[in-house]
């Protein structure tokens, strides 16, 4: 505001004009650059609780989804490097605990969570991943007793993969030697724990059916966690065992402890002891010692990977590097967005090309000529019908009234007369003889009775009055 001033002999003020104050024209991406560098920088690291829904993965492996509470939702981006990582499939209704950042999707001005780290609330992830692959594998008959093999009465060979390393191969070759000493044991080494021993176990199956030596495969390893026995969980070594034309007896852990692949295997042991009982093969379990140190090692390297991760994101000259990876993903998650309009465009016109075509074809089956004669067919059929029931109807009625007649014709017949004993007699002229004074002597004469004639000639004739 300008200053007052009282001029004297005047009423009222003097005002010097202020000038405006110099003004900033944003363009909207520079605006929106601006608010995410502000909102990442103020939100870099979040706990989230929420729920999952409308889940969208999409073919470049990041994962689109909203985090939902009873009061407001928010955008969520897993990109493929973290979704690689997850030991289960996240899914609609899931509730979960989140760790991210905050940023701003700049092409749609949208606030969205970029997710580091999911894990579900309640049961674990690998408890989680367990249910999810055993209720997919159950929907598609893979746990069905009819499309399992009968293991061999008297197998020739067996092939078992372990660990080399660990008591279960030792215990195994004992059993075998007391109990069927002409049995042939091949060995497949393999890890039976960790990340890789998916692999490894899914190679040894793969080479027992390709070489054809053995007659029996034996999955075996001892006992231990959900953790431990995470390979035996996994859903490509659950189809490699339904696809082997081998038998495959599944022989992991102890009595209590199930894995999927028990559930998929010919026959599952309760115990290697009892899988070597079962086919004279054993299988025990990885020592404890080392299942322990692997179990040691896996969470340390995991923690420190994590620190690294941390130390390298608060790193400045990494910054640069870390906003070019962010903007990489951002692109691809607007060709995700791109992908998903056009696949719903299509869908909406392939389902109106459809019910045009849908109209085209009932307008076209009404102007169908077979369509109208087989109309017009039912048509005759039902006055075919009616026709004839009328034609049996009066058939009926006229052989009821012929009947009538012919019993009151037959009532006035001469025939009828003859019936009761009468006589009609005629002369040789054949005129009926109604006087006897008009016949002659030998004149010959026809007697007609009810049943037949008699011939006759007159010899006399007589009148009474």
């Amino acid at each position: 505001m300008g200053n007052l001033s009282n001029v004297p002999g005047q009423l009222g003020f003097t005002f010097e004009e202020a000038k405006p104050a110099q003004r900033r024209i944003w363009k909207v991406s520079e605006l929106a650059a601006e608010l995410r560098s502000e909102v990442e920088r103020a939100f870099s690291d979040l706990w989230i609780e929420g729920e999952i829904s409308d889940l969208r993965p999409a073919a470049s492996g990041h994962i689109y989804f909203t985090l939902n509470d009873d009061s407001a939702q928010l955008s969520v981006v897993l990109f493929r490097s973290q979704a690689r990582l997850l030991r289960f499939r996240p899914e609609d209704g899931l509730h979960i605990l989140l760790r991210g950042r905050l940023s701003v999707y700049e092409q749609r001005g949208q606030m969205q969570i970029v997710a580091e780290h999911i894990e579900p609330m309640g049961a674990g992830s690998l408890q989680l991943a367990f249910e999810q692959v055993k209720r997919e594998l159950q929907r598609e008959g893979l746990f069905d007793s009819d499309r399992k093999q009968a293991l061999p009465a008297f197998p020739r060979c067996v092939g078992i993969i372990t660990s080399p390393a660990g008591a279960v191969i030792r215990d195994f070759v004992n059993i075998v030697a007391r109990r069927h000493s002409a049995l042939q044991i091949l060995v497949y080494p393999a890890l039976v724990q960790g990340d890789s021993a998916t692999f490894e176990i899914k190679a040894g199956i793969a080479w027992f059916n390709s070489t054809r030596e053995v007659d029996v495969i034996v999955l075996a390893r001892g006992g231990g966690s959900l953790e431990d026995l995470a390979p035996f969980n996994s859903e490509s070594l659950a189809r490699a065992i339904a696809a082997s034309e081998i038998p495959i007896v599944s022989a992991v852990g102890h009595e209590t402890d199930f894995t999927i692949a028990d559930f998929v295997a010919d026959l599952r042991a309760p115990t290697p002891s009892a899988a070597a009982e079962l086919i004279t093969a054993a299988q025990h379990k990885v020592e404890e010692r080392l299942q322990e140190l692997r179990q040691r090692l896996d969470r340390a390297t995991r923690y420190a990977l994590m620190q690294a991760r941390e130390r390298y994101l608060r790193l400045s000259a990494t910054a640069a590097f870390s906003r070019m990876r962010d903007n990489l993903n951002l692109r691809q998650q607007r060709v995700d967005e791109l992908t998903f309009r056009m696949e719903a465009a299509c869908r909406k016109r392939c389902q109106a090309a459809a019910q045009q075509l849908q109209s085209l074809m009932a307008h076209l089956q009404r102007l169908d000529v077979s369509h109208r004669l087989a109309l017009v067919r039912h048509r005759l059929e039902g006055l075919d019908a009616q026709l004839l029931r009328t034609h049996s109807t009066f058939a009926l009625h006229s052989g009821s009234r012929l009947h009538a007649l012919e019993k009151q014709l037959h009532s006035l017949s001469p025939l009828g007369v003859l019936n009761r004993g009468y006589a009609l007699v005629y002369d040789d002229s054949g005129a009926l003889v109604r006087d006897a004074a008009a016949l002659r002597p030998k004149q010959k004469l026809i007697t007609r009775v009810a049943k037949g004639s008699i011939e006759s000639s007159v010899i006399k004739t007589t009148t009474e009055q």
